[in-house]
């Protein structure tokens, strides 16, 4: 048995969203500086720059699965594994995270107790995968946590050319099943558009799209049809998400916020 006091229930942290076993914390000022950060922690909080924390009850999911390194630290029955579950798992894990980028091996953590990730001064978008119909595919550098019956796996553009000339990897990782799905942007959600497509095409300049579909086709195509259009129209190439599903677009080329 445990209880927590001035933590939640702090005067200056509110809580921003909470879906499934996650909820977001966010701390309205920073009281711990010292007076020559103040005038940056002043402006800092003015412009919107604020920490922001996600809290876990192991209690409402069948495990959660984080980013290696994200705990900040845990109370009560909390049980923390490696999620390997053979050699094979562990390979098959290695390779994955080699081509997206993302930790080859992230910890999981059962239990009933109550588990806090590290804060961070990005924004955290909580996303449910059945508004995605079970399957999306993330900009590197996004994942932050998951419940841990969701799958992950890499997943190939459709063609190469979305590799060397869209401003993406040949990979991105994506997540399936049902579940709830924990994300670390540098874009508010305010910010976010979203697209839904029906059997229809979207083009964008730049890699602005943070996170699509797993239905959508994605390829990096020309412009215009010929490479005189496309010089006249002064784009070039561009990523081109075709099919039925949904994107979401950041306002700036990522990399550039």
């Amino acid at each position: 048995m445990y209880q927590i006091s001035n933590f939640t229930n702090n005067d200056d942290i509110t809580t921003l969203a909470s879906l499934g076993a996650f909820t977001v914390l966010e701390y309205q000022r920073d009281l711990s500086v010292m007076p020559q950060d103040a005038q940056m922690a002043y402006f800092a909080n003015a412009m919107n720059v604020r920490k922001r924390q996600v809290v876990c009850d192991l209690s409402k999911a069948n495990g959660i699965t984080l980013q290696a390194g994200a705990m900040q630290w845990t109370v009560g029955d909390v049980n923390a594994t490696t999620g390997i579950k053979g050699v094979g798992d562990l390979l098959g894990k290695a390779m994955r995270g080699k081509v997206t980028g993302e930790s080859a091996i992230k910890p999981e953590y059962t239990g009933n107790g109550t588990l806090v990730l590290e804060p961070t001064y990005r924004h955290i978008l909580l996303v449910d995968l059945q508004d995605w119909n079970g399957s999306i595919v993330l900009d590197d550098g996004l994942f932050l946590a998951c419940e841990s019956t969701l799958k992950h796996k890499a997943v190939m553009r459709s063609n190469f050319s979305s590799a060397v000339a869209g401003g993406e990897g040949l990979f991105n990782l994506g997540v399936s099943g049902n579940g709830i799905l924990c994300l670390e942007s540098v874009c508010p959600r305010e910010e976010l558009v979203e697209i839904t497509l029906q059997d229809d095409v979207l083009k964008v300049d730049g890699n602005m799209a943070i996170a699509w579909s797993g239905s959508l086709n994605f390829t990096v195509e020309r412009s215009g049809k010929s490479l005189m259009g496309s010089a006249v129209s002064g784009e070039g190439l561009v990523n081109v998400f075709r099919g039925t599903g949904k994107v979401l677009l950041a306002p700036v080329a990522q990399g550039i916020a």
